[in-house]
């Protein structure tokens, strides 16, 4: 770990993808949840997703027991900062729009959302300044009638209809992910190199001039009429490729013990060595 960062800012330094922090999360209430080991896999998905507000209505165990932290899996923070409550009434009382999850269709009147459209109108609602809550269930029976009554919004994940129940900490990140994803701006796939760099059309010309040089040697483009063709073919495939400089100088190593193998006038390996332009 470089000294000065915390283990959260070494694992962001190593993220493939450059992602944003966000200053408006919603809560995450958990309505009696069971198992200690339960809030603390829910914290861990937060954590994942950037929540932080964790609100506990009535939990049956300590959120701060040894189980519970090493559920957790690093995200002890949002265990300690957690907020108990003693009713759902109180734990959304300072918020203006809530969320409930369920798997079950209630004969309610009522808008029902899938994670990834709430999740977009929940962005939408926090950038217009409004508090939100996500609001989920006991592990075994979910949230009761009145506790969906509570709600302006039902968010329903679309899954196989034949098994679609999740556990607590799965439904909170499905959720949280979607959350997350609405506000991520970053590019959808990245070509990391590493300690390397991306050729340069100048090395990648070079390469193309050795490659083709020893093709004609060899006889491989030995037809002059379909050679043009050819050599555009092989140089577009090159290009595609996307290639590194440490790969370029594989290639022309490649070529290199193709052409020579271990014959005596083998060129000698130096710094900046350019194939000889000689046919042989």
């Amino acid at each position: 770990m470089v000294r000065g960062k915390t283990q959260a800012n070494s694992y962001a330094d190593k993220a493939r993808l450059p992602v944003k922090p966000s200053t408006d999360a919603p809560a995450v209430i958990l309505v009696e949840p069971q198992l200690g080991e339960n809030i603390g896999t829910a914290a861990r998905a937060m954590m994942n997703c950037a929540l932080t507000d964790l609100r506990l209505v009535d939990p049956k165990q300590d959120w701060l027991s040894e189980k519970a932290i090493a559920a957790a899996s690093g995200a002890d923070d949002i265990l300690r900062n957690a907020r108990r409550f003693n009713t759902t009434e109180e734990a959304i009382a300072d918020l203006e729009t809530v969320y409930a999850t369920t798997a079950r269709r209630r004969e309610m009147v009522k808008t029902v959302m899938t994670a990834r459209t709430a999740a977009g109108d929940i962005r939408a609602r926090a950038a217009a300044g409004q508090r939100i809550g996500l609001l989920f269930g006991r592990e075994r029976i979910g949230l009761t009638n009145h506790e969906l009554g509570l709600a302006n919004i039902i968010i329903e994940v679309p899954l196989n209809p034949e098994h679609s129940s999740l556990n607590l900490a799965q439904a909170v990140l499905v959720v949280g992910y979607e959350w997350f994803q609405a506000g991520y701006d970053g590019p959808d796939a990245v070509l990391t190199y590493n300690n390397t760099k991306p050729v340069t059309k100048d090395q990648l010309q070079e390469l193309f001039d050795h490659f083709e040089k020893e093709l004609i040697l060899c006889g491989f483009l030995r037809h002059e009429e379909k050679r043009p063709s050819m050599i555009v073919n092989l140089r577009n495939l090159l290009q595609r490729a996307e290639l590194s400089e440490q790969e370029v100088r594989t290639l022309h190593g490649i070529i290199k013990e193709l052409r020579y193998g271990r014959r005596p006038d083998r060129p000698k390996r130096q710094p900046g060595y350019k194939v000889d332009e000689r046919d042989d």
